[in-house]
């Protein structure tokens, strides 16, 4: 085959001049093949070419009259010394690191291994795996016109909605059969109308680009439902396309129809680890290719991989091609695939120098400054699990921060907890404890996430019941700060149910009417249980899944978060740029039942749970509208009913603004509250 020497970069397989330039990173290899395949079911290559040219690290070739659709992998020659971290085997098909498009997704086998099955990882393996391996596909450099801006709402008035592509449809009667669980499936009409009819602002979606499941979860007939395993950081989940060929088109439609309804669509990416794993895990790519160089060894020992992810490995953020790599993923998806942020899995692991934590570290500073990814959310999970690994309020601004003190403090306030008043307040005012210097927008707000209990769940179950995972009930996160109010699962006791529902009230009232930016969990709005799975991390199946049915859907409730998310929107009080009381915001105080502000003795009262906060702000000079505005917020987290003396307004002044039933009353400047109630009053 006729070959030329090419160009070092792009990297991966670009096409130009009646051909195709391919180029890879490899800084120890002594030889890079290109192999060529006919069809996905081939169980050889019918051709194979060396790249004839390297550059530094970069070895690349140019191969004339290869179209779109050609598929092809690469093997690779260097040393197999484990013991000095090379791990290199010629016999495992690669894929490439930057495939745009995989047209196969690996099949567990033996020959997956760069070590012989059931011996030490030093041994020498010798299977071919071609037949099993992951196989790319040569596409078009550019589906449609690149997006340099995304939406940009800003994030006081973001209200995220966090889902999975797949388990979003399912279940739903009114889309299409044939699109359920795909891409254009979320796009369609009643998605779409039931998520602006809910008042969502931007859509978070669990991982999309393309996975591979652990070799246990198919041993056990079980997959990587979540898809944090990632194989492929360019290429979208075929599994999620209508279409799998057409992946990546049916990905930027389905942004495009979001951008058309005025909603933003944000991905989360697993930039911490890979599909591979330990050093027992599968050689698939980046192990072959350069295992030194992509992956953080141990120093003392480079045959072991740092496991800061607890899935294995940890890519090495320090790697310049890591780092390469990492930015022109995020510049791909943001400008070609159109998406509007980012939210970073284990994002702690972006910040590590080995064993240490630098939150100013390069890969910040080159966040920063890129020209296209400075305008996009960037949303980071602040924790790892390495030392100094958990770093709440750490992260600069641009970014935002997933608020795990928020989900706790607020759920043992409700479920009473041995969490102080305090701290829930500090969670209702922003977290300005936790974000100094910052702005409320730091904090992602949630009760729930994909992670954990749903919020049906977080009132039904005080014990996780995974028992479905396969995993002897050990996997899971512990604790869940949930409470059942009686009875563990599913209940017909009418009292038991009421102090449910309140509660569940009260947690997605505190989540919306909150300083910062709310996340819902997915069908949470609808009433959705997991039946008490806390980790439905494998369960591709109705226990993951929405379910949309009318017997199931929580109509009252799901009214209810509607007319929470409109107060919040109708009332700017509660979304404020900068921190209460802080010049340019509104201003604030913590309220007594008794009618004066809370003081000192009041929050170290382990006695004093009844709480409100009184918000207003004065009228600006430049505003034409002169008049000032209060918000009253009441939270009785008792089973007891209670009355607040409301702050003098003038008779009249104050109105129920939510919820709008019989749970709280007002007359004469009190408030009446029943137990286990959110209210929001307004003047």
């Amino acid at each position: 085959m006729i070959t030329e020497t090419g160009k070092p970069y792009p990297l991966g397989a670009t096409l130009r001049d009646n051909g195709v330039n391919f180029a890879v990173f490899s800084a120890h290899a002594t030889r890079v093949t290109l192999c060529l395949f006919d069809s996905v079911d081939a169980m050889q290559c019918t051709q194979e070419v060396d790249l004839p040219e390297r550059s530094g690290n970069v070895w690349h070739g140019f191969i004339p009259g290869i179209q779109v659709g050609q598929l092809y992998g690469f093997r690779v020659d260097g040393p197999y010394e484990p013991e000095k971290g090379h791990r290199f085997n010629r016999n495992k098909l690669l894929l490439d690191p930057y495939a745009r498009s995989i047209a196969r997704i690996p099949t567990w086998h033996s020959s997956l291994l760069g070590y012989r099955a059931g011996e030490e990882d030093v041994s020498w393996n010798d299977e071919d795996s071609a037949h099993w391996a992951a196989v790319a596909k040569v596409c078009h450099e550019s589906l449609a016109e690149p997006v340099q801006n995304g939406l940009e709402i800003p994030w006081e008035r973001t209200v995220i909605y966090e889902t999975h592509v797949r388990g979003m449809t399912m279940n739903h009667p009114d889309v299409d059969p044939a699109l359920r669980g795909t891409y254009a499936g979320l796009a369609s009409d009643p998605v779409l109308s039931h998520l602006k009819e809910l008042g969502v602002t931007s859509i978070q979606l669990l991982p999309v680009q393309t996975k591979f499941s652990e070799e246990h979860l198919a041993k056990n007939g079980l997959v990587n439902y979540w898809g944090y395993n990632t194989l492929g950081y360019f290429a979208p989940e075929p599994t999620y396309a209508s279409k799998p060929d057409d992946a990546a088109a049916e990905f930027r439609a389905m942004v495009d129809r979001f951008h058309e309804e005025g909603m933003e669509v944000i991905i989360d990416v697993v930039f911490n680890h890979t599909a591979e794993g330990n050093r027992f895990g599968p050689t698939l790519s980046f192990r072959g290719f350069d295992n030194l160089s992509y992956y953080l060894s141990r120093e003392d020992n480079p045959r072991i991989l740092h496991n800061f992810t607890g899935t294995g490995n940890t890519l090495d953020v320090r790697q310049p091609v890591v780092m390469q790599l990492i930015a022109d993923s995020l510049r791909y998806w943001a400008r070609d695939m159109g998406v509007d942020g980012f939210r970073f899995d284990l994002a702690t692991v972006l910040a590590r120098a080995g064993q240490q934590v630098d939150m100013d570290g390069p890969f910040f500073i080159l966040l920063q400054q890129d020209p296209i990814l400075r305008s996009r959310k960037m949303i980071a999970e602040p924790w790892d699990l390495g030392p100094e690994g958990y770093r709440l309020g750490s992260f600069v601004s641009p970014w935002r921060e997933w608020n795990g003190r928020f989900r706790d403090d607020v759920r043992t306030y409700w479920t009473g907890e041995v969490r102080t008043t305090a701290d829930f307040a500090s969670r209702m005012s922003g977290s300005s404890d936790i974000f100094t210097g910052r702005r409320p927008s730091a904090s992602i707000n949630f009760i729930t996430a994909h992670d954990g209990f749903s919020l049906a769940d977080v009132v039904m179950y005080e014990q996780r019941h995974n028992q479905a995972n396969l995993e002897d009930n050990r996997d899971g996160h512990e604790p869940n700060h949930s409470r059942n109010w009686g009875q563990e699962g599913p209940s017909s006791d009418p009292a038991i149910l009421d102090r449910r529902n309140r509660v569940r009230r009260a947690l997605v009232s505190s989540l919306l009417l909150a300083q910062g930016v709310p996340m819902i969990l997915g069908g949470d709005e609808l009433g959705r249980t997991q039946q008490g799975n806390n980790n439905a991390y494998c369960q591709d199946n109705p226990i993951s899944w929405l379910d949309w049915s009318s017997s199931a859907v929580d109509k009252d409730f799901l009214d209810f978060v509607k007319e929470v998310v409109t107060a919040r929107t109708a009332t700017p009080l509660l979304s404020q740029r900068r921190f209460l009381n802080e010049k340019g915001s509104a201003l604030a105080k913590w309220w007594h039942a008794s009618g004066r502000e809370m003081t000192q003795e009041d929050w170290k009262n382990p006695h004093e749970r009844v709480v409100g906060l009184h918000l207003w702000s004065e009228p600006s000079v430049d505003s034409i509208d002169q008049t000032s505005k209060h918000a009253f917020l009441m939270f009785n987290p008792t089973e007891e009913p209670c009355s607040f003396l409301m702050p003098e307004l003038g008779v009249g002044a104050w109105r129920i603004a939510l919820p709008f039933d019989d749970l709280v009353t007002l007359t004469k400047g009190l408030c009446h509250l029943e137990g286990l109630s959110v209210a929001l009053l307004k003047a």
